[in-house]
């Protein structure tokens, strides 16, 4: 999944100077921006659990 030029400059564009000076803030929008995508072309795709299937896969990791 690739972001859009579109998006990273947009990203830049609303960082804070203060923000920019860090460049682990820039990677993580980037990331998180990337995951977003992902999410929506999941659901997009009927590729999404029930609340059910949620909490039978996440009870393995919560005991």
């Amino acid at each position: 999944m690739a972001i859009s030029k579109k998006q990273v400059i947009e990203t830049i564009n609303a960082m804070t100077e203060e923000e920019f000076k860090d460049i682990d803030v820039l990677l993580e929008r980037i990331m998180i921006l990337e995951k977003i995508e992902k999410a929506e072309k999941n659901i997009a795709a009927n590729e999404v659990y029930t609340t059910e299937e949620a909490k039978e896969k996440l009870s393995k990791w919560l005991q």
